[in-house]
């Protein structure tokens, strides 16, 4: 097989020599770096109801070249106790491929291992020309509803056109950890739900869930907007936000995906490091409701331009403050020239703008904000002002939020 993205810009390694079946339609794909639980994360993949397709589980359990003699070792252990639940596993219709990789130490991290399992994904698709077949992404700590798979391909069955999507995910908030976990996942979990909703009130048209074990994405998709990065975090929101300007990204709210709230510290950012920082400070604090009432009104005047040749001096004169000195660093006035310089109208301006000023830019401006105008402050202050401007019951605990915008979001 052949073709521009397996000969340039994919893992040159095809790791799998069996054949797919011809009836493979569907494969999720699991980083592992020296992890206690992949076993219990495999199993509920294995207990779920089968769906028409085939489904194969790739697992990449990966160490750089240079990890301790204990990480490689407990990769090891890992790798057998996952061989063996192959073994044990595998029909005709659900397999699950077991990998071991050591990885340069320059590029070792969860986003070269997810490349090497999704890739591996797209070549098993291509070489039985599935190009609309699923890629999914998944951790090894994590789990999911018994109908998970009968979901995912119920969701892309009916929505032909949707290139990818975010899937529903709820951190558990009881178990087997210490209560002050929990707490800290509360406030995580209503940080994540608090900031898509807030870029919605906003206006930002691309705002969805970027959670690198609850998104899916097809196969033609994910090969033609270059496959997913080598980042060693973050991996997941650049990668989306790669995706989701396409147009039809689609929420599969109607299955779960269960992350693990444990705290951790391989990645500078995410689930572990959100725990690791509340159990030391014993808060968490997010960013101010302010920053997105000033893109509101960014988008909204935005939104309001009906005089194409005049839209910079109508529109930029009356933006607010924050996002004029945020405009200086990023040269907003060129970059607008240059916006309608290749755009035919009004509309395909608006279309063009917002591929440009994406959710990385977003971000960059909710971090300038934050440091230059707005600081940071409690993520009950900041859920409460959300609710209020969306005439939504604000609830007397975090907790309690949380539960609210669950209900909310599986509804949508």
């Amino acid at each position: 097989m052949s073709n521009l993205y397996f000969d340039r810009y994919a893992y040159k390694k095809h790791i799998i020599a069996q054949r797919p079946s011809e009836n493979l339609g569907l494969v999720i794909t699991i980083p592992c770096f020296n992890e206690p639980h992949l076993l219990k994360s495999l199993a509920s993949i294995a207990y779920c109801h089968p769906g028409r397709a085939d489904v194969e589980v790739i697992v990449v359990i990966n160490h750089s070249f240079d990890a301790s003699d204990s990480i490689k070792q407990h990769n090891q252990k890992t790798f057998e106790e996952a061989l063996q639940f192959a073994e044990t596993y595998n029909t005709d219709h659900l397999k699950f491929y077991i990998l071991l990789e050591e990885l340069p130490a320059k590029h070792a991290g969860v986003g070269l291992a997810r490349k090497i399992a999704m890739d591996e994904a797209a070549y098993r698709l291509s070489s039985i020309n599935k190009d609309d077949g699923i890629i999914v992404c998944y951790d090894a700590d994590s789990q999911c509803d018994d109908n998970y798979l009968l979901e995912l391909e119920r969701y892309f069955t009916q929505h032909k056109d949707c290139p990818g999507c975010s899937i529903y995910f709820e951190h558990t908030l009881e178990g087997e950890f210490e209560d002050k976990v929990y707490e800290a996942i509360v406030d995580y979990e209503l940080f994540l739900r608090y900031y898509v909703h807030a870029l919605r009130y906003a206006g930002f048209p691309f705002a969805h869930q970027t959670i690198g074990s609850s998104m899916a994405v097809r196969n033609a998709v994910y090969q033609r907007q270059g496959g997913m990065n080598r980042r060693k975090a973050g991996e997941d929101f650049y990668f989306l936000h790669k995706i989701i300007p396409l147009g039809n990204f689609g929420e599969l709210n109607t299955t779960r995906v269960i992350p693990s709230p444990r705290k951790s510290d391989r990645v500078p950012f995410g689930t572990g490091k959100a725990v690791n920082d509340w159990l030391n400070r014993g808060n968490l604090d997010t960013y101010n409701f302010k920053s997105f009432e000033d893109l509101r009104n960014f988008y909204t005047k935005l939104n309001l331009v009906v005089d194409y040749n005049s839209l910079i001096y109508n529109w930029l004169e009356s933006i607010p403050e924050s996002l004029i000195e945020f405009g200086k660093t990023i040269d907003l006035t060129e970059n607008i020239e240059r916006i309608k310089k290749n755009s035919s109208n009004l509309d395909s301006f608006k279309s063009n703008f917002h591929r440009w000023f994406d959710g990385f830019m977003v971000l960059k401006f909710v971090h300038f904000a934050r440091d230059h105008y707005y600081p940071n402050y409690p993520i009950s202050k900041a859920v409460e002002e959300l609710f209020m401007v969306n005439n939504w019951k604000i609830e007397e605990s975090n907790k309690a939020n949380l539960l609210a915008l669950r209900t909310i979001d599986r509804s949508t």
